[in-house]
């Protein structure tokens, strides 16, 4: 990286949790282009902070290993430059600018109030304030030696054709390298990514395994890692857990040219450097926490969407089967929340095929972030045809299917797909025809054509069952209001998770009894 990053902080985003995440993890990490300029002018929308924040902000940012630059005057063009300058030679520590301000310069009767926070001034004050600072040009006219000052368009061009002459100089010298660069400044997926993951899938149906589908990232990422040199990883100190740690991983704190974060218990703060690493180009991010501490990072999760970037949120720990743990590491609205969230996709795998797949769709999406969900617990893995393994990819299809048109649906994601499959064969063996849907995203399985998704759910089965471990009315969109749902109505309990699963429904007993209500 030849290049410096700047922020511009207020005293409002001092106060926010996440700059004590990120800031202190910026100076272990001793990120010397790092400079930001915090506006200090002492106002928030409810008024003068001193109320309600008096940190000695220097101190806090010096004792997190930052390089802090003192009273800089905030109006004074030549002391900013200088704070710069400064901050640029200052090469092992992420520095500081303090820019102290008045908010509303030159209102003679708004500034340094909140008055001028979030309001407009107003046509008098506005008046007042040109009459104060001297200006006396009218509004939008930009005087000729100010926008000659400020023209750069003949200097911008020199220096872009400075830059083109460099880099063919360079990629002339070192065409594979130049290539490289060109693709994943453009986000594109390296030639082979194909052929190299649709074999890797192949390869893990034709060979069977029940293992934890967080293992099954694992392993997906130990094969896709060898081909994706843009991998960026990291975990907000639940590697062990989250299983993000491939072979290939090295941290970039033993080597600047590494490709994995340890970003301690910052889960805020991870998801935003995610963001930023998104944004920045060149690199595909993933982080890992349990699906629970998700709420620690909403907002950055809710703008990886908004922002519709290639932000990859790996969620292990994925229910109520974290046993003893308890109600609070035992995710029950999140998925529901993952899923409402606009321009998320959220995975919810239900064996090593379906999280490899997962993986791949999340890869190759260049439009928006997605959420992989995985299991602690060791899931079976399902027999799949070519075609269903064609079809897990879109989102929701049918894995078990009957001799004519079924009379009975049960859609499943996850660790109850196998319960779906259990049931199903009992329902099947008294007579019914049952179609078991597994439905690991729900969002790519609605982009899908209509004819598509009417073969998956014939819209003349009324009696559907939907099986999940998170909260129930999510699923009503698919069952409708006289379906039924077996799914958390609840938080959970602590107890061992065998004992929560059938203390909560997730059965094969009570799948039936829910079926057999509805065939009646």
């Amino acid at each position: 990286v030849d290049h410096y990053t700047y922020t511009f902080m207020g005293d409002g985003c001092m106060m926010e949790g996440v700059s004590h995440e990120a800031c202190s993890l910026a100076g272990t990490l001793k990120l010397g282009k790092l400079i930001a300029f915090y506006d200090d002018n002492g106002i928030s929308i409810d008024g003068h902070v001193e109320g309600w924040f008096t940190d000695d902000t220097a101190m806090r940012f010096e004792a997190y290993g930052w390089h802090v630059v003192r009273d800089v005057d905030g109006h004074n063009p030549d002391a900013i430059r200088r704070a710069v300058e400064a901050a640029q030679k200052e090469t092992g520590k992420p520095s500081l600018l303090m820019c102290k301000t008045v908010i509303g310069f030159g209102s003679p009767n708004k500034a340094g109030t909140h008055d001028s926070h979030g309001a407009p001034l107003g046509d008098a004050e506005v008046a007042a304030t040109r009459e104060a600072l001297g200006w006396n040009h009218a509004p939008f006219d930009i005087p000729a030696d100010v926008y000659a000052a400020w023209d750069a368009k003949e200097a911008g061009k020199a220096r872009e054709q400075a830059w083109d002459e460099k880099f063919a100089a360079y990629a002339k010298a070192h065409p594979e390298l130049a290539a490289e660069f060109r693709r994943r400044t453009a986000g594109e997926l390296p030639a082979n990514w194909e052929s190299e993951a649709k074999a890797f899938i192949e390869k893990l149906q034709a060979n069977p395994a029940s293992i934890a589908s967080r293992k099954a990232s694992q392993n997906a990422l130990e094969a896709f890692g060898k081909v994706l040199p843009e991998f960026l990883g990291g975990s907000a100190d639940l590697a062990p857990s989250n299983l993000t740690i491939w072979s290939g991983s090295k941290s970039i704190v033993e080597d600047a040219a590494g490709n994995y974060i340890h970003y301690g218990v910052r889960e805020f703060g991870m998801s935003a450097i995610m963001n930023g690493i998104a944004l920045h180009g060149g690199f595909i991010p993933y982080g890992a926490t349990f699906l629970m501490f998700m709420e620690y990072a909403r907002n950055a999760v809710r703008m990886a969407a908004l922002m519709k970037i290639r932000s990859l949120f790996v969620y292990t720990h994925d229910s109520i089967g974290l046993g003893e743990d308890g109600p609070t590491h035992q995710p029950v609205e999140q998925m529901a929340s993952l899923r409402l969230t606009p321009n998320m996709r959220t995975w919810r795998p239900c064996d090593q095929v379906e999280s490899a797949i997962a993986w791949k769709a999340a890869l190759e999406r260049k439009d928006g972030p997605s959420a992989l969900i995985f299991s602690r617990q060791n899931l079976a893995q399902q027999p799949r045809t070519a075609k269903q393994l064609e079809d897990a990819a879109r989102g929701g299809y049918v894995l078990k299917g009957c001799e004519g048109a079924p009379e009975l649906l049960l859609i499943a994601t996850g660790s109850e797909v196998s319960l779906a499959v259990d049931a199903a064969e009992k329902l099947t063996a008294e007579g019914h025809r049952v179609q078991v849907v597994s439905m690991p995203c729900t969002e790519a399985f609605d982009a899908q054509d209509a004819a598509y998704r009417e073969s998956v759910l014939p819209s003349a089965v009324t009696a559907r069952v939907a099986i999940e471990a998170g909260i129930a009315d999510f699923w009503y969109k698919y069952v409708g209001l006289n379906g039924r749902i077996v799914g958390m109505r609840s938080f959970g309990e602590s107890a061992p998770a065998e004992q929560l699963f059938a203390e909560f429904g997730f059965t094969v007993d009570n799948v039936l009894t829910q079926a057999r209500e509805l065939l009646k």
